[in-house]
């Protein structure tokens, strides 16, 4: 049976790296042109989901297939925990302002 939380997709990226480069190089890229990245073959990867790091992985490369072995999961981000703490607790009446004397 399937419920409603299972027809949920979400958006699921591996950053091998990241670099830094002037526009001028990147608007002469053409085909085959190669990014060099500031990361070395035996370096973590970030797994993100919906923009959202949450964990760590290292790639594994069976056969011509690349695979990410998940190696920690990371606690949610701050801003998250709080909003998901802010939906939780009751709606609060605003307090009556007091009278002007």
């Amino acid at each position: 049976m399937q419920t409603d939380l299972d027809k949920v997709l979400i958006n699921v990226s591996v950053i091998l790296g990241q670099t830094i480069m002037p526009v001028h190089k990147l608007l002469r890229m053409g085909r085959g042109a190669v990014v060099e990245l500031a990361a070395g073959e035996s370096d973590q990867v970030e797994v993100v989901a919906n923009g959202q790091v949450f964990a760590m992985g290292q790639v594994i490369v069976a056969g011509t297939r690349i695979q990410v072995a998940i190696t920690e999961l990371l606690k949610r981000p701050r801003i998250i925990r709080e909003a998901l703490r802010a939906d939780n607790e009751p709606e609060l009446e605003p307090e009556p302002e007091a009278a002007a004397a």
